[in-house]
């Protein structure tokens, strides 16, 4: 744990614009209306089983996660609406820290709020996992409109469960030449139209870990703020401190320490 508190530490001071704070969570990590009205946009009735077996648990507010995560979107949403921000790119050091879980977790916490809309962009060319996390069966998405085969209101998903409602831009599989298309002028393109279309939603991009590749280095310049996702166990003070070489021009809002398994009254540390 010492090696993390030192990470959030380095976290914090990374940037002059940067407002980071450790949030601790516990685990469970392994892992109103759109500006488009379009008749293309699906509509995906979520599972409950799926989700809880996924450890997407915030359909459910009076459990622990539930209120840590809560707390983690008041305190993201403050910051955005102070600077006027829509993008929020979700990013980890490296795998296997749980940043699509929190992505998940995040998103579907921001829908419950009754004025509030969410678009939730599964951005990881690579290893998408977003559709896999929420149970929504999907064989296109991100790629397909990149790359021209598909519009983007066609790979919308609205999802439901009960009153929570969000917007799901699902991820798909690059099997090669993911970096170039993340750098591409298409996704540019693609980018400029969401921030467009989705003017009044938070937009949510679970991005890749940036240290194993250009592809997340390639658009963090393009995001308003960063969620860096840590985890014991899996990023060690190095890894912050070469994750902050790519991390000098997009503010880090918040960063979140997972796979915490200590017993105390308080998840998050300030």
């Amino acid at each position: 744990m010492d090696s993390i508190r030192q990470a959030v530490d380095l976290a914090r001071a990374s940037h002059d614009q940067s407002s980071a704070t450790g949030t601790f969570l516990q685990s469970p990590v392994a892992p109103a209306a759109s500006a488009i009205l379009d008749p293309q946009i699906k509509e995906f009735e979520l599972s409950l089983a799926h989700l809880e077996s996924m450890r997407i648990v915030m359909h459910e507010t009076a459990d622990n996660h539930g209120r840590c995560f809560d707390m983690l979107r008041t305190q993201i949403l403050q910051e955005m609406d102070k600077n006027s921000w829509h993008f929020l790119a979700v990013s980890s050091p490296t795998a296997g820290c749980g940043k699509s879980v929190t992505a998940c977790n995040l998103a579907m916490s921001i829908a419950r709020l009754p004025e509030r809309s969410v678009l939730l962009v599964d951005m990881d060319l690579q290893k998408p996992k977003v559709a896999e996390y929420l149970g929504i069966p999907r064989k296109t998405g991100l790629l397909s409109v990149v790359d021209g085969r598909a519009s983007l209101a066609s790979q919308v998903v609205h999802a439901r469960l009960g009153r929570i409602k969000l917007l799901v831009l699902p991820g798909e599989a690059c099997k090669s030449g993911s970096s170039e298309w993340m750098a591409s002028q298409k996704m540019t393109t693609i980018l400029h139209t969401i921030k467009r279309d989705f003017r009044s939603t938070i937009v949510i991009f679970d991005m890749p870990p940036i240290l194993v590749g250009d592809d997340a280095i390639s658009i963090l310049p393009r995001m308003d703020a960063v969620l860096l996702i840590a985890a014991v166990g899996n990023t060690s003070v190095a890894d912050i401190r070469e994750s902050q070489k790519h991390l000098k021009v997009t503010p880090v809002v918040r960063v979140v320490i997972n796979k915490v398994t200590d017993k105390t009254d308080s998840y998050y540390g300030f």
